[in-house]
């Protein structure tokens, strides 16, 4: 499914007759299973991806807490500050504010962030983005506390595709939590304070920018920015 702007296109698959019926049916189960595989019982088997700490992790690691300004962020969409030991995103008239860390790029990585989501009537949420190649296309992982779900996307020319999608506690509004990304190749596993609920493979982005986002009318704290490369 793409989306810009926050819309949500309309429409798919019609049947005409029995036959077409089934044919729909069928297929709306195995699209269902590919967005939902990360809820399946098999999930609980999936085992996290190793992170061994690559040779020259001294001199390309990222360590944010937020506590000064620091250059290297960039913003894109919305009103980013840093305030009191953490980094900000206020804006609520916009689609999808996000700000880039622009002075490394990654492959293979070990990424976390503490949010906050603190207000917000249509979304209320916080996301990671990894392997961006500017603000238009990367990877993001993102939790809303307004939804029972914790997804993975690609922005592509500015399009949100969802790829996977787990079923999750949503957040607490006013509450500290912590998303984590490990991505190794095209191997990509997402943790929700410490748990492991997302496990997927793509190969659409295999290097770039990192960085946080949120969406419409999202206001969210982040802190403890920390980026690792990993063998």
């Amino acid at each position: 499914m793409l989306e810009r702007s926050g819309d949500y296109p309309k429409g798919g698959l019609k049947s005409h007759k029995n036959r077409g019926g089934v044919l729909l049916t069928i297929l709306i189960g195995v699209c269902s299973l590919s967005l939902i595989a990360c809820n399946d019982p098999e999930m609980k088997k999936a085992r996290p991806l190793s992170v061994q700490p690559a040779s020259k992790v001294a001199d390309d690691l990222i360590k944010d807490d937020f506590s000064s300004q620091n250059s290297a962020w960039k913003a894109y969409v919305g009103n980013w500050q840093f305030k009191q030991g953490e980094l900000q995103q206020s804006s609520i008239d916009n689609d999808f504010p996000c700000v880039l860390r622009e002075d490394k790029r990654f492959k293979n990585l070990d990424i976390s962030v503490d949010f906050k989501p603190v207000s917000g009537r249509i979304d209320a949420s916080g996301g990671i983005i990894f392997r961006a190649e500017d603000e238009d296309n990367y990877y993001i992982v993102r939790a809303n506390a307004l939804e029972n779900n914790y997804r993975l996307y690609t922005f592509v020319d500015g399009l949100r595709h969802e790829l996977a999608s787990a079923k999750v506690t949503p957040p607490t509004i006013n509450a500290w939590h912590q998303m984590r990304v490990v991505a190794k190749g095209d191997h990509i596993q997402a943790y929700l304070d410490g748990q492991l609920q997302l496990d997927y493979h793509d190969k659409t982005f295999t290097e770039g920018y990192t960085g946080l986002w949120t969406k419409a009318d999202s206001v969210t704290a982040f802190d403890n920015f920390t980026v690792k490369p990993i063998e």
